[in-house]
């Protein structure tokens, strides 16, 4: 599933009314999910936060900022926070299926479309930026918007996108990229907040200036003071008292979790707090998480107790709870506070019917669930049957000089496992979407050719759903094939499964690509998909093949 998230920061945090006015424009978009509206009424200032498609997310940030510039008038705007526009802000982040790429792709297509209809000039940061002096937010927004219309008189500060043309009720606007940034505490048995910050000098990038023995700050020739950076790179912290919690904690905002990962800064915490003689209790979540960041905590958890990490993404989920002591001060509940499960729906998913539901679902009259769905269930029940051949052979003696290899392949079999599972409902939506451009109204030239066009991107779209499994199907294949040639021999079986289950798999994915063939148009299109899905049929025939004779040959001399 490909997110996004938005962050979007609106001036105006007293007036519901027009706030409301702003967020009914985000709710009313499609493949988009509003999550939080935090309103400021000191700084006159409003976070919202949603979630979405790419193209959802982008379409519903025009449509806010457009309504925001309606609304707002920059000129009677007062407020503590710093500011330069009706909408300040507007960063993208890259949550799942995504890339930082992607989304500087989206800021430059938002920018571009703020600037041409809305005639606001805008300015790009963080990742989008175009210039380095551009990067940091606080040098976009210097002299605010009180000295925007001079600012824009200097050449160095043009907009990224529109004119140099002073909006004097909507200001500039700045939109960006940026990492995914996590707001999390960790707990100590202590009330003492010199002890809390003490920590957060040694942890966060910044550090802490340099001391004599007597405490006093320690200066260069030019009389600076010397500064002493922290162990990790993009995390800021402090240290403060929680009176409702009656303990001191360590706050702690990871600006960029793949490179300072939550669970390496939680356990370096530990080593930090016992020098100083307290304890790490557990740790606190402020907002929400991507769920990567609890998947790389589970699986470095339990490859610290010797376990393979290669197990299913629920498993993985309750580790990293457990190891970060995350119901320490407040319950912990993933459903609320992972991000990508705030927009999967939870109630009409195939994947998460029952053996026999999905049975009786598959053999009633409806066309769909059909084929496709089945042969993608064939594919996460041989990535399946790989993880376990695997999780049975890590750790296993006699199997010394292959545990790494066991490892990756069971982690790998476990997201394609998911991304299999995902595509059993994909297909079925796929099939009903087709059936529905089918059924639009076709009396006038008008109606014909809007539903020959809606048929016709609905059965593009139902051939690249089973395509995309017949791709993978090829990586289950190669996937058996290793732990039939390299896993536990008392497994050997099941490797032979996960090979047919694999093949079946491609086979039923090519079978429904070709059956949608016929209703599209587009003979390029027709003719690349064929001859890709043709291809890819005889290297997966060629992999089973392989699998099975290696299978029945071993099996024959037992």
């Amino acid at each position: 599933m490909k997110l996004v998230e938005c962050v979007p920061n609106f001036s105006e945090g007293r007036n519901l009314e027009k706030i409301q006015t702003i967020t009914k424009e985000i709710e009313s978009t499609t493949e988009v999910i509003l999550l939080d509206v935090d309103p400021g009424e000191s700084t006159n200032r409003t976070v919202v936060t949603f979630i979405g498609s790419p193209e959802g997310v982008k379409d519903a940030a025009y449509k806010a900022i457009k309504k925001a510039s309606e609304v707002i008038d920059m000129r009677e705007h007062k407020g503590a926070h710093s500011r330069i526009g009706a909408t300040d802000v507007c960063p993208f982040v890259p949550v799942s299926g995504v890339s930082m790429d992607d989304c500087v792709k989206l800021s430059h297509e938002l920018a571009k479309m703020v600037a041409s209809k809305l005639k606001i000039p805008v300015y790009l940061y963080e990742e989008a930026a175009q210039r380095p002096e551009r990067r940091n937010l606080a040098n976009i927004r210097t002299g605010e918007y009180e000295g925007l219309k001079e600012k824009l008189k200097d050449p160095e500060w043009n907009p990224d996108y529109g004119k140099a043309v002073f909006n004097p009720k909507a200001g500039a606007t700045v939109i960006g990229a940026r990492e995914f940034l996590i707001a999390y505490n960790i707990n100590l048995n202590t009330k003492d907040r010199k002890i809390a910050h003490q920590i957060a000098l040694n942890l966060r990038e910044k550090g802490h200036v340099k001391r004599d023995r007597d405490g006093k700050i320690v200066r260069d020739k030019n009389g600076r003071s010397i500064q002493i950076p922290g162990k990790f790179k993009d995390v800021k912290a402090v240290g403060w008292h929680v009176k409702d919690y009656g303990i001191a904690q360590v706050s702690i905002n990871f600006i960029n979790y793949k490179i300072s990962p939550p669970h390496i800064v939680f356990d370096s915490a530990i080593k930090e707090a016992e020098k100083l003689g307290v304890r790490v209790t557990g740790s606190e979540l402020v907002g929400l998480i991507p769920k990567e960041a609890l998947l790389m905590a589970g699986r470095y958890y339990l490859e610290k107790q010797g376990e393979s990490p290669g197990v299913p993404e629920e498993e993985l989920i309750k580790t990293a709870v457990l190891s970060l002591g995350l119901n320490d001060v407040a319950p912990f509940d993933p459903q609320k506070k992972i991000i990508e499960y705030q927009f999967r729906k939870k109630d009409d998913s195939l994947s998460n019917l029952k053996l026999r539901e999905f049975a009786n679902e598959l053999s009633m009259n409806s066309p769909a669930p059909g084929g496709g769905s089945t042969a993608a269930l064939f594919g996460a029940l041989s990535a399946s049957l790989s993880s376990m051949v695997s999780n049975l052979t890590f750790g296993k003696k006699g199997y010394e000089r292959v545990q790494k290899k066991v490892k990756n392949l069971a982690v790998t079999a476990q997201v394609l496992k998911d991304e299999f599972l995902e595509a059993v409902d994909k297909d079925a939506i796929a099939f009903n979407k087709v059936m529905d451009a089918f059924k639009l109204p076709r009396k006038t030239e008008e109606q014909k050719k809007s539903r020959e066009n809606a048929i016709e991107e609905a059965s593009k779209h139902a051939t690249l759903i089973p395509l995309k499994v017949l791709e993978k199907s090829i990586d289950a294949l190669k996937i058996a094939k290793e732990v039939a040639l390299k896993g536990n021999k008392n497994s050997l079986s099941d490797a032979g499964v996960a090979g047919l289950a694999a093949q079946t798999a491609a086979e039923g994915a090519y079978y429904n690509v070709m059956i949608n063939l016929p209703d599209i148009q587009d003979n390029k299109f027709k003719t690349d998909i064929k001859r890709k899905a043709t291809l890819l049929k005889k290297k997966a025939l060629n992999l089973g093949r392989e699998i099975k004779t290696f299978v029945e040959n071993e099996l024959g001399e037992k």
